[in-house]
């Protein structure tokens, strides 16, 4: 039985924080359920990780941690809880796994694929090592698992540019993400191939290319202009505009800042400027909003991620109550994933 005291304190909270964006009696619906999931997860023992991406009534109740994928990763490494609920994508609950194999993981929803992941198996990054022998495979940590058993080493966003220079090689292949490659072959003076594209064409060893890419995208980012964002500077000059890594070169290069989710939110806390726009997903952007009160955020939300708008406090309540959508892995896979995983970690 939940006292009305701790009801009371969530509402409370999210009131104070969420107010003016959501209506008054979905709050405390919302904190009602915070509520009990909060206690549950005590008594049986769990953790409870949030991307920054989940919506704000859930971003701001009950996660023990919450931050983008790396951040989560590292979470994941180190907890002595027995239960991992992962409100996030599958992908994600995946790596928490991979990290924590003797712990029961969880997601919310089973529903709670990502487009960018389903964009490559692992048959693709066995096809593309054999086109291209002998050069390491970076992968994104939006894959799948079984992809990332097949991978050299993952990266975030965040260290994917560290990743790729601490190989030291002529050529790495980067997957599955298209933008997110091509974002870092510029950063890095690495000149760009996407050999998917055209399945039967040969790449000759004398051309000249240093990074291989595939064409993966995000179903959010991929969504975002060039012209979106001249539109915008015409209405708002003095605006300044962040856009997340899997954004298109040209729309991170109109852009005024391109990082991780977690350093997109660290620009905004220690910056100054009459307006921001963040171009990711729609609630990451109410997440920082509600977070930054005295700041003026834009709206420039084309589409909210349908994958992560599958984790509901609902649906986390009863995954936690029936201990449902848990997570399991090959072992095999799951041992070969944990090397890429680990060497992304020892990076930062």
């Amino acid at each position: 039985m939940i006292s009305q005291s701790t009801t009371a304190a969530m509402y409370d909270k999210l009131s104070g924080l969420l107010s003016k964006t959501v209506p008054d009696f979905e709050l405390r619906i919302k904190a009602e359920l915070a509520a009990e999931i909060n206690q549950l997860k005590v008594e049986k023992n769990a953790v409870i990780l949030g991307h920054n991406y989940m919506e704000p009534a859930l971003f701001y109740s009950i996660p023990d941690f919450v931050g983008d994928s790396l951040e989560l990763s590292r979470k994941a490494a180190q907890t002595d809880k027995d239960i991992i609920v992962f409100c996030g994508v599958k992908f994600m609950a995946e790596t928490a796994k991979i990290l924590n194999p003797t712990k029961k993981v969880l997601v919310p929803s089973e529903k709670a694929g990502c487009s960018l992941a389903s964009s490559i198996t692992a048959e693709d990054v066995r096809n593309l090592k054999a086109k291209f022998p002998g050069v390491p495979v970076v992968t994104y940590i939006n894959t799948y698992a079984d992809v990332k058993a097949e991978s050299d080493i993952c990266c975030t966003s965040g260290n994917a540019v560290a990743v790729v220079n601490s190989l030291n090689t002529d050529k790495v292949i980067f997957i599955p993400d298209e933008y997110l490659a091509g974002n870092v072959a510029r950063e890095t003076g690495k000149q760009i191939i996407y050999p998917s594209r055209d399945p039967k064409q040969n790449f000759p060893g004398e051309l000249d290319y240093q990074m291989i890419g595939w064409p993966g995208r995000c179903e959010v980012h991929e969504k975002f202009t060039v012209e979106d964002i001249v539109n915008i500077r015409k209405q708002f000059p003095d605006v300044l505009i962040l856009a997340h890594p899997e954004c298109s070169p040209e729309v991170v290069e109109a852009s005024d800042f391109s990082a991780s989710t977690t350093a997109m939110i660290r620009y905004v806390e220690k910056t100054r400027a009459p307006h921001y726009l963040l171009l990711t997903e729609c609630s990451m952007g109410d997440n920082v909003a509600a977070a930054n009160p005295d700041k003026e955020m834009l709206r420039l939300c084309n589409v909210r991620c349908p994958h992560m708008n599958e984790i509901t406090l609902e649906d986390t309540l009863e995954s936690l109550r029936k201990e449902q959508f848990e997570i399991v892995l090959d072992e095999d896979i799951r041992q070969r994933a944990y090397v890429a995983v680990e060497r992304m970690l020892h990076i930062g």
